[in-house]
């Protein structure tokens, strides 16, 4: 066999799995509507879910999920898992401290993300019991089964605070990468993590 014609072979064979890439991804990612996870996803982006993850909550990952009541496809952030205590701290000068207490035992702590921090300016307190937002801050146990979420765009995200606790049975998946666009990274970034607080009690 020539240079040539290996060099086409392999050409073609390049040609067919980058056409079956695409379809993977148009088939089986899904895509992001609307800005509520923004900056960390945008709309039309396409993400996957990780393999053998539906049903399964992580604390602080991204997952599909059905909200109650709701069969659209919701792509948010888990916060709190079946124990945690949770509330959201709002005050003139910080409008969005988002407090967790795991697994209902030792300090409060804060969960600090910089993308709540740049966009939420008109968030209120949480949480009632159904985990739902309220007129006044309360720690409020997630029920076994549970879980509490949000999105990375406080100020125009519906999440746990319009629809209640979500059912960890619901979710679909853990998003596992973006798949596009192929310009930006495939990482979910903006993890948040747990820091010290000291502020007004819930």
């Amino acid at each position: 066999m020539t240079v040539r014609r290996v060099a086409a072979v392999v050409l073609g064979v390049c040609v067919v799995l980058c056409l079956v890439a695409v379809v993977a991804v148009t088939s089986l990612g899904v895509r992001v509507d609307g800005t509520s996870m923004a900056p960390t996803l945008h709309p039309g982006d396409r993400v996957l879910a990780t393999p053998g993850s539906a049903a399964a909550a992580r604390r602080f990952d991204v997952v599909l999920l059905r909200a109650t009541g709701r069969d659209a496809l919701l792509v948010k952030r888990v916060i709190g898992l079946p124990g945690d205590r949770v509330a959201i701290v709002s005050t003139p000068e910080e409008p969005f401290q988002v407090l967790l207490q795991e697994a209902g035992t030792g300090p409060v702590r804060r969960v600090v993300a910089p993308q709540w921090a740049a966009q939420a300016r008109r968030t209120g307190a949480c949480c009632g019991p159904d985990g739902t937002g309220s007129g006044r801050t309360a720690l409020r146990t997630v029920p076994e089964g549970s879980f509490f979420y949000l999105g990375d765009n406080p100020d125009l995200s519906d999440d746990s605070r319009t629809y209640g606790w979500g059912e960890i049975a619901r979710i679909e998946g853990r998003v596992g990468v973006r798949a596009f666009p192929v310009s930006a990274s495939g990482e979910i970034g903006n993890r948040p993590v747990l820091e010290g607080y000291a502020g007004p009690g819930p």
